[in-house]
């Protein structure tokens, strides 16, 4: 039994995440999030930016669902955006694990 509860453990630490992929998903700030579903490339960066304060940064995926950053994602997403100088139309490639509403960012590369 006791063989059994430690090969068990050690898989459960082994186990992969599960991350997923998001291709040229529409970035925006959580404030405006939901308002933006209806024409996201519209959404200025300076709103992003601006927002992302009280909101946090994230994607909305195809269905209109704001998935928001975890804190090193929203750190890298607004780094980007600053050095991009892009005034709107923000789109990321993301790939990270979502739990829930919140994807814990790996990677995050601005379109």
């Amino acid at each position: 039994m006791r063989i059994f509860l430690i090969a068990a453990f050690s898989l459960a630490l082994a186990a992969p995440t599960f991350a997923e992929t998001w291709k040229n998903a529409p970035m925006v700030d959580g404030l405006c999030g939901s308002n933006a579903k209806k024409d996201a490339d519209k959404h200025t960066a300076a709103c992003t930016k601006h927002c992302s304060r009280t909101g946090g940064v994230g994607i909305l995926t195809a269905d209109g669902t704001f998935l928001k950053f975890d804190a090193k994602g929203q750190k890298t997403a607004l780094d980007l955006l600053e050095k991009s100088g892009k005034k709107d139309h923000i789109r990321a490639d993301v790939t990270g694990e979502r739990k829930g509403t919140d994807i814990i960012v790996e990677t995050v590369a601005l379109k």
